[in-house]
Parts: structure tokens; C-alpha cells; sequence
């Protein structure tokens, strides 16, 4: 069963991580379905590009992955040192290039003044 990302990762006890996820109900993400004859193969390239935007996105080294027909597994590395370098203004920018933001986000990065109470939201 899932946990909480506080309650399952430490940096204390390792900055290593092996994640998986896996698709359900014969759902392919990538090779070829034999029983209805459809290849996902396409999508092989898409979901490794993704998860290397991720790691430089989110600062975590990617030491290996693997994606197969129906899940796909990586290693990780939590860049504690650099993650910890990172300016509230460049973790907004990272975030608003992979989403839109709520509108105290937007706020923040267009530099417009901001509250004790939106900037602790932020």
C-alpha cells in the first residue's frame, strides 16, 4: 500500500530511491499488444524523454531506468545540496514550465507584491 512521501522517503537513512509504476487491466505503455495486435511502441521514446525532463526539472540524478510494455522502473538520487541551492523564484519557474500555477504562483513569479500570509501559501 502507498504511503505518504514523508512517511517513505528520508534523506537521512539514503538519497537512493528504486520507484516503480505499472499500468492495470492490460493496458500497454509502450511495446506490442499480440491479443488485439496494436503497438505502443511509440511511446517507448516519449516516456524515457519524460522522465529525464523530470529528474532535471525536480533536481534528481536518474542513475537507471528501465520502461517495459507495462511498467517502468527507475533509480533515483535526491540532489539534496543543489534542491537546497535553488531560489523560491527558480523552483516557481521549474514548476510553471511543467504547470500553470494558481494565481498566488503567477503572482509570485510576475514579482507583484505579496502578503505575509500568500507569500507563506506560495
Amino acid at each position: 500500500m502507498p504511503k505518504p512521501r514523508p512517511q517513505s522517503v528520508s534523506l537521512d537513512a539514503t538519497s537512493y530511491y528504486h520507484c516503480m509504476s505499472r499500468c492495470v487491466r492490460r493496458a500497454f505503455l509502450c511495446g506490442f499488444d499480440l491479443l488485439s495486435g496494436q503497438s505502443y511502441e511509440h511511446r517507448r521514446k516519449w516516456v524515457e524523454g519524460r522522465i529525464l525532463l523530470l529528474g532535471r526539472m525536480f533536481v534528481i540524478d536518474v542513475c537507471a531506468y528501465a520502461v517495459m510494455s507495462n511498467h517502468h522502473h527507475v533509480v533515483l538520487h535526491i540532489n539534496k545540496p543543489e534542491a537546497l541551492a535553488l531560489s523560491d523564484e527558480a523552483v516557481c519557474d521549474r514548476w510553471h514550465q511543467l504547470f500553470t500555477g494558481t494565481a498566488l504562483t503567477q503572482k509570485f513569479a510576475r514579482k507583484q507584491p505579496l502578503s505575509a500570509a500568500e507569500r507563506l501559501a506560495v
